[in-house]
């Protein structure tokens, strides 16, 4: 794997700890800014909804620049907001600077996975779409709880100073290994092999910077037009959709259900973190050969963990084990999805990587929105992790009925062919 695919990593490690960090901020900002708790809250609300809008919106106006060039421009943008955030003094400032380091951050991780899936091996896409990912799951342990701590001994200001001090290593990365055009203008890009084919290993070297990020913006949308793409990013939304559904609610699930005190939360945390890095890196080894049994299986384990933590929330013991089983679960199976999003794919890298993003952030926000309503209903706090199981049920139905669907007219044009040899 090349090394510039481990920097963008770094990359992305520094941004998702800014999204993850607001966590522990709220009550600081909301007491130095003089708003309510939940307007402070909104300021999370506000990052996944650029997330959702700017995924598929940035990678559209970068596919005219040079990769290295959109991800210095997606990275310096994100660094100055920040900046900007640490010294104001105004909410409503503060609130368009969380939107766009959103937007950037969108954008980045479009382009970043499509440049790293073009630095890569042809036959490594999950591989280097764990890489990124492992940042994103690295950002979750970290970011929680040192967001938090810096926001305790510095105040709020300090996280976001720290987040900005930790792109600038990102952005000479991004500058000193992501090839330019000029290095790859007459390289043809890396092959898109088919997933489970490793026969192909020809590493796309300088393949991760032509000219453009990508084709034009038509070409990119009617490749994302294919049925089998369509289903792989409802799928991601869905097993995203339960896996931030419980996480939300982790913290009063285990409190209030579980029995723990609330000094266990941040170990608990991050223990979900570690077995969502474990998810993704365990997950890249395997994806790119045998994508369809570690869907299949590790999306009915998914399911029947989260069934088995409902009822089982109540033992300390088995609630500890299944959070991190189900953090590894969670990310190995959608990881998964995403990496193969990738190779579906063909002919759209950085648009893909758009969507594919907007899909998992549109998980992110419904999966907390049901949770919040099934205890609103009353329904207690494990409700969140039936809705979780419930939602990867779905995801499980919707790929047996793609399935048979795919079976069916591959029979049928079996048929016609025997037929239209047989006259």
């Amino acid at each position: 794997m090349p090394f510039a695919v481990y920097l963008l990593g770094l990359a992305v490690f520094a941004q998702g700890t800014s999204e993850f960090m607001l966590a522990g901020l709220v009550p600081g900002i909301a007491g130095d800014l003089g708003v309510s708790i939940p307007a402070a809250g909104l300021l999370t609300s506000a990052f996944a909804v650029g997330m959702v809008v700017g995924a598929p919106l940035m990678a559209v106006l970068s596919l005219r620049l040079s990769r290295r060039f959109a991800l210095l421009a997606f990275l310096c943008v994100f660094l100055v907001v920040h900046v900007v955030g640490a010294v104001t003094t105004s909410y409503e400032v503060l609130l368009v600077t969380r939107v766009v380091a959103a937007l950037a951050n969108a954008g980045f991780l479009a382009v970043a996975l499509a440049t790293a899936i073009a630095l890569a091996p042809r036959d490594a896409k999950a591989r280097a779409t764990s890489v990124l990912l492992g940042g994103v799951t690295v950002a979750c342990v970290a970011g929680v709880p040192g967001g938090a701590l810096l926001g305790e001994l510095w105040g709020w200001r300090s996280a976001f100073w720290a987040v900005a001090l930790a792109l600038v290593p990102a952005v000479v990365a991004v500058l000193k290994s992501v090839p330019g055009p000029s290095s790859a203008e007459n390289a043809a890009p890396a092959g898109d092999a088919p997933a489970g084919d490793t026969a192909g290993d020809t590493a796309g070297d300088t393949a991760g910077d032509t000219a453009p990020a990508g084709g034009t913006a038509r070409g990119e949308l009617r490749a994302l037009r294919r049925p089998r793409l369509l289903v792989l990013l409802l799928l991601g939304a869905l097993v995203n959709g339960a896996t931030f559904c419980t996480f939300t609610y982790l913290a009063p699930l285990l409190t209030e259900v579980t029995g723990l005190g609330s000094g266990w939360m941040p170990g608990m945390l991050a223990l979900f973190g570690l077995g969502s890095f474990a998810g993704v890196t365990i997950s890249g080894r395997i994806a790119d050969a045998r994508p369809v049994p570690l869907l299949v299986i590790g999306g009915l384990a998914l399911a029947g963990g989260w069934a088995v933590l409902a009822p089982a929330a109540g033992a300390p013991a088995a609630a500890v084990v299944l959070v991190f089983v189900q953090g590894m679960l969670s990310f190995a199976v959608g990881s998964t999805l995403i990496s193969q999003v990738l190779y579906a794919a063909t002919g759209a890298p950085t648009l893909a990587g758009g969507f594919a993003t907007a899909a998992v952030n549109v998980g992110a926000a419904l999966g907390p929105w049901l949770g919040g309503v099934a205890i609103g209903a009353g329904l207690g706090f494990r409700s969140p992790v039936w809705v979780s199981a419930a939602l990867v049920g779905v995801a499980l139905a919707v790929a047996g009925v793609a399935y048979l669907v795919v079976a069916r007219r591959a029979g049928n044009r079996v048929e016609a062919g025997l037929r239209a040899g047989a006259q």
